[in-house]
Formats: structure tokens, sequence, C-alpha cells
């Protein structure tokens, strides 16, 4: 991308929205574990993301900002149902039967299909051998943090279904980072308030009648549904879908797409310490020495782009 195509802004303002999306979305994954012990898939889907994008979009009508932008709407549409139908759906699917830790491990493939799937900045991304190395090194660290369970996986034939979570988990990074290369390359018209809330209100819309399909209406007792579920949704609406996933979306059109993928190397470090601390799961010394190896790719990466980035990028 040529650098007149990078919107200034406040380097402040850079370093917050990156700390939300690193710290609060790799907390997501232990929350969506907590609703789906309550709430069936899709319909938290449903629920989180019609609630987050309805108060999104009544912020904007209270601003007083245009809140129907018809050319947009297609360009909302596409991003929502890549990014947080397919690319969120899965997640909240596979969290009902694998540990967050290894769906947060799983997703963190995107920052290397950012890369293949970047096709107009290949000449940029594959002569840049820091982002090459910063993605090497990440994989190796993604490798040491997932080797032992895929082993464990494999070695037995009860976790098929496991086995099946990993290939959507797969296909759902391979969405998130089309429909976030497509978010940046396609810049909507008007409020990106409006647009974001667009999106979530597209893909609630998705998720509710495959809800219904899915017969999770007949399935749910809503007065057993305990207040830790609830909360955790609110987490999810407020923090996860508000707060995080606009810094997201401003972020792309601020920042390389390279360097903002870097969020999902961090979300594991974040998912497996809470996973330890509060879901009792366990982890080993080879898979802290991967969340080092982790953290030093996304120390690598960041400072190639904040280097190169207005004059590669």
């Amino acid at each position: 991308m040529n650098k007149n195509t990078l919107k200034s802004a406040n380097p402040l303002l850079i370093v917050s929205a990156f700390a939300i999306v690193y710290i609060v979305w790799g907390s997501t994954y232990f929350f969506i574990q907590m609703a789906v012990q309550d709430l069936p898939p899709l319909l938290l889907g449903a629920l989180r993301f019609l609630a987050a994008g309805l108060l999104l979009l009544l912020w904007a009508f209270i601003k007083g900002e245009r809140i129907v932008v018809r050319n947009s709407l297609l360009t909302s549409a596409i991003v929502g149902v890549l990014l947080l139908v397919v690319g969120n759906g899965v997640v909240i699917w596979s969290e009902q039967t694998m540990p967050s830790a290894l769906v947060a491990i799983l997703v963190s493939s995107a920052p290397i299909w950012f890369v293949l799937l970047d096709k107009p900045n290949w000449p940029i991304n594959f002569n840049s051998k820091s982002t090459l190395a910063g993605l090497a090194v990440g994989f190796i660290g993604v490798l040491l943090l997932f080797g032992e369970q895929v082993s464990a996986m494999l070695a037995t034939n009860s976790d098929q279904s496991k086995i099946i979570g990993m290939l959507l988990l797969i296909v759902g990074a391979v969405a998130w980072s089309a429909g976030s290369l497509y978010s940046k390359h396609n810049p909507s018209a008007g409020s990106p308030t409006v647009n974001v809330a667009w999106q979530m209100i597209i893909a609630g819309l998705v998720f509710l009648p495959a809800s219904l399909l899915n017969h999770e209406f007949e399935r749910v007792v809503w007065s057993q549904i305990r207040v830790e579920a609830w909360l955790a949704l609110a987490y999810l609406i407020l923090f996860g879908s508000i707060i995080a996933y606009s810094a997201y979306v401003w972020l792309l059109q601020v920042r390389p797409a390279t360097q903002v993928s870097t969020y999902a190397y961090v979300n594991p470090v974040i998912a497996v310490t809470l996973g330890v601390v509060f879901a009792h799961e366990t982890i080993s010394l080879l898979q802290v020495s991967g969340l080092v190896v982790i953290l030093g790719s996304v120390l690598l990466i960041n400072l190639s782009k904040y280097s190169h980035a207005y004059a590669t990028d």
C-alpha cells in the first residue's frame, strides 16, 4: 500500500488501540468459553453482535451522524460476514469442545494469511527480511505452543471433534484475514462508527436464523442461565465488540496490515495466562518457551513496521 493511503494518526492513539486489541481480544477467548457453557454458540453470536451493533448505531444517531449510507452497506455486509460470522463464528463454535488457549493458538495463523492474501503488497512484504523473519519466528512459537496438544489429539481416536474444530479454525483465520484486507483496501464512505455498527448488525442477523435452524432456542433454558454467562456476554458486547473491534477496524486504516495482524500472536499469550489462572488449564515449559518466541516475533515485526511503514507500506 502506498504511504499516502495510510491515514495519519496520533501515535498515542495507535499504541492505545494496539494495547486494547492485544489484551482485550486475548481475554475474549476465556469469556466466550464461559458464555457458551449456558448460551448456544450461534445464539451467543446473534445476541453479542446485534446488541453491540445497535448500541453503536444509537450512539451515532445521538451524535447526529448519517446512519444509512447505501454505498457502504455492501462493504459492511462482506466484512461483517467474513470477519464476524465466519472468522469469529468458528471460534465461538469451537470453544464448546476445545480449551480457550488452544483456540487462540490456532487463530494465531492469521498473520501468515495476511501476507499470503495481501497481493498488492507482495513486493513489499516478501522483500522485507524483518517481516518474513518475524512471521517465521512467530510460526515456530505457535508450533512450540501447539505441538504437544496436536500430538496428543492425533494419538487418540476420541478427539475427532477437536480435529474438525482445528480445521474450521484455520478456515476462520483465512476468512478473517481476507475480510480485514478487504476492509483495508475498500474503505467505506461515511462514519467509521456507523460502518462498524452495520458490520455487527448484519453479522447478528446472519447468526439469528442460523441459531433458529439449529434449534438452539428450543434447547436454551433462559431461567437457568447463570449470572456468570450474562456477565461474560456483557463483556464481549462492550469490550470485545464495541471497544476492541472498533479499535481493530480503525488500526487497519492507519497502520500496515502485517503489523495489525500481530494481535493474533499476542492473543494466545493472554488466553493461555487467563486459562491457567482462572480455568486451571495446564501449560508446559515447552509452551512457555513458545510464548516467549511469539512475543519476540511480534517485537521484530512491530519494530520493522514502525521504522519503515511510511516508506514501504
